[in-house]
């Protein structure tokens, strides 16, 4: 059976607010054939968004002139839990709400050269516009901490809008790993941040590749297969490296070996013929959710 893709690019996202290398910044991994039609892995570290981005447009433009079609995986939320959008107030009639909360995102996070942002600013703004209080999202230092947002969790019982995406709740329960909720910006394991400075750039990517797609806002939520990738070029998705066991050796560190190891992962799946069945969200879950899975939550591949 021939593999869905023919390379595989996995990325470590960074929130860190200066440019940084090494341990807790950017890693990507890039699994692809060298002139022998071998596949190859190599990991590149970049020590800020912007250059990252631009990075990936460059390696996948190289890739798919050369008739390459390409997984890309990044290792933050791609949605936010059922009625974030309209919650916000954005215009969901014209758009699907996955789609206006990325366009927002991307309006509002602009990432300077030095890798700084405004992202607690803007949380604590969507926060306003939520709630008019410190939730949902939560985890600012004290510098940045307002009375929209707090450094501490919230309740969330009662509230409108969720702790967790329904892919986190299933992975918990599932006891698949420990994902943290979208809406925690700072502290360990924390993912808010990546997701807040990693849509824009998602968005900007999207917007430069007509022939790529965001699974599973744009690809359904079934078996992913030949036939439904037809004329795609580029499929982007949300993984969670933390799926696969992986041990850093002596001079590697963990992110670099999680990109390598996540991108073989999905290489091998691909190999055996079984990648297509991991787009598969949820199949437990019924309509309804399935429904809010495609619109505006996303899920994590593999899960």
């Amino acid at each position: 059976m021939a593999r869905l893709f023919d390379a595989y690019i996995m990325v470590d996202w960074s929130a860190a607010a200066k440019p940084t290398l090494g341990a807790n910044s950017i890693w990507i991994g890039i699994l692809a054939k060298d002139a022998r039609l071998k596949l190859q892995f190599k990991a590149v570290n970049i020590d800020t968004r912007l250059k990252a981005r631009a990075f990936l447009e460059d390696m996948v433009a190289k890739l798919t002139r050369r008739g390459d079609r390409v997984l890309l995986g990044f290792d933050f939320s791609l949605g936010y839990p059922a009625g974030t959008a309209e919650a916000l107030g954005l215009d969901v009639s014209k758009h699907a709400p996955w789609a206006a909360m990325h366009a927002h995102l991307a309006s509002k996070l602009k990432d300077k050269p030095d890798n700084s942002n405004a992202r607690y600013a803007i949380a604590a703004g969507m926060n306003y516009a939520i709630s008019k209080g410190p939730r949902p999202f939560w985890g600012a230092p004290a510098r940045d901490v307002v009375s929209t947002l707090a450094s501490t969790k919230p309740d969330f019982a009662g509230q409108p809008l969720p702790e967790f995406r329904i892919v986190e709740s299933h992975m918990r329960h599932q006891k698949l790993g420990q994902p943290k909720s979208v809406w925690q910006l700072a502290y360990t394991g924390s993912v808010g941040s990546q997701s807040l400075t990693g849509i824009p750039h998602v968005h900007a990517l999207r917007a430069t590749w007509p022939n790529a797609r965001i699974w599973p806002f744009e690809t359904g939520t079934g078996e992913l297969t030949e036939d439904d990738l037809q004329g795609v070029e580029v499929v982007i998705a949300e993984i969670y490296p933390s799926l696969i066991k992986a041990k850093a050796e002596k001079g590697e560190t963990l992110d670099e070996v999680q990109v390598r190891e996540i991108a073989r992962h999905y290489s091998q799946l691909d190999e055996k013929g079984l990648l297509g069945a991991t787009f598969s969200t949820g199949k437990s879950l019924d309509e309804g959710k399935i429904e809010q899975i495609q619109a505006e939550e996303g899920w994590i591949l593999g899960a």
